[in-house]
Order: C-alpha cells, then structure tokens, then sequence
C-alpha cells in the first residue's frame, strides 16, 4: 500500500477509468481504496466511526468514544467507487447520501466535513 494517495498512481488509474466510463481495474481499485482511507485514518485519527469500503477495508476515525466490541455504534458503509469518488471531489456526500450510495448510522456517523481529501 502506498504511503499516501498523491503518490498512489493507483488513485490516478480509477479516476481515469471512471473518467473515460469504464470499470477500474480490480487491483487498482483495491490499492487506491487501501491508500485513500489511510489517508482519512490520518486525517481524522481516532476510534469512534468504522468507515467500511466492501472488499477491501475498513478504518476506525474520527476522535470521540471509542468502540471495543460488538458493531459499532457509528458505522459508514459505502463501495469503493464512490468512496474514490467522495474522497477526491468527484462526487460530494450529500450526493452519494441522497442517492442511496452511503449508508451512514449512528450520531457520529455524518463525517461530510473531512471530504474531499484528496484533491486532483
């Protein structure tokens, strides 16, 4: 995994496959979903919001009370396409929200404010 999302050329090859209407590459989509939420996890440190991307990761962020067992009580759920999108301004929250992409639950679980993230 990269170290951050602007040295990733993963995050550059989704968008461009995006950008031209075509499906990512599988294993870019998953390199660039692994970088850009290290990057949130960096951005917004902290254990109180579990951030899920199907298949391939998922972060606790966010500062507040932490969660240990169980699920979560602020959790975020979305696919990796619109988690690359969110996080690099191709699509805002709100949007993603409203048309059923997020799945956001718990009082913590409004993260709108961190993204974008990773401006191209």
């Amino acid at each position: 995994m990269s170290s951050t999302p602007e040295k990733s050329p993963a995050v550059d090859e989704v968008l461009s496959s995006l950008a031209a209407g075509t499906e990512p590459d599988k294993a870019a989509l998953r390199e660039a979903v692994r970088a850009l939420l290290k990057d949130l996890g960096t951005l917004a440190p902290g254990r109180s919001v579990e951030v899920r991307v199907p298949p391939y990761g998922a972060i606790q962020c966010v500062e507040g009370p932490r969660h240990t067992r169980g699920t979560p009580a602020n959790v975020v759920e979305m696919s990796p396409v619109t988690f690359v999108e969110i996080a690099t301004g191709r699509t805002t929250w709100a949007d993603a929200v409203r048309d059923g992409r997020i799945s956001a639950s718990g009082i913590r679980a409004d993260i709108s404010h961190l993204f974008p993230f990773c401006l191209r």
